[in-house]
């Protein structure tokens, strides 16, 4: 069964998810931990790598299930198709939202250049090099045409 991408309302990510994995959909919303600062704290803020979009597992035939769910808007489309993602990139994607800790092998970054993303012990992973600034840099997923930014 491909991954389809659904976009969803803004800031309704994870209720879509919960409600789809209650209608026994396989859905999945990547989330990263960042530090939020307000003016009498900082807090830690579990928020969707990619905004406005969900994961869903389905077979072709069963694609409008989705839009059961409030908050579910269409499916991103490519090329006149519904974009699919690989199961590889889901798997990036999995561990990245699960370690929070990535780490970046390469023996010299520059842009363009492809790199190996090793989640502590995990097996390779591979990535494109988009954007180096700093102590960041960017690393382009092909197939869902999406740019993850990752701390080295």
């Amino acid at each position: 069964m491909p991954w389809y991408v659904l976009l969803t309302k803004p800031k309704s990510e994870k209720k879509v998810e919960s409600r789809l994995l209650q209608l026994d959909v396989n859905a999945y919303c990547p989330t990263r931990i960042e530090r939020r600062q307000w003016s009498d704290r900082v807090k830690k803020v579990e928020t969707p790598l990619l905004p406005s979009m969900i994961l869903v597992n389905l077979e072709d035939k069963e694609r409008d299930i989705v839009f059961e769910v409030p908050g579910a808007l269409r499916y991103l489309f490519w090329m006149g198709k519904p974009a699919q993602v690989s199961e590889q990139e889901i798997d990036v994607l999995k561990e990245m939202s699960e370690n929070q800790a990535n780490i970046i092998s390469v023996e010299q970054l520059k842009e363009g250049s492809e790199i190996d993303i090793t989640n502590l012990g995990s097996e390779v992973k591979k990535g494109v090099v988009k954007k180096i600034s700093g102590n960041q840099c960017w690393v382009v997923l092909k197939n869902l045409g999406y740019v993850v930014k990752i701390k080295i």
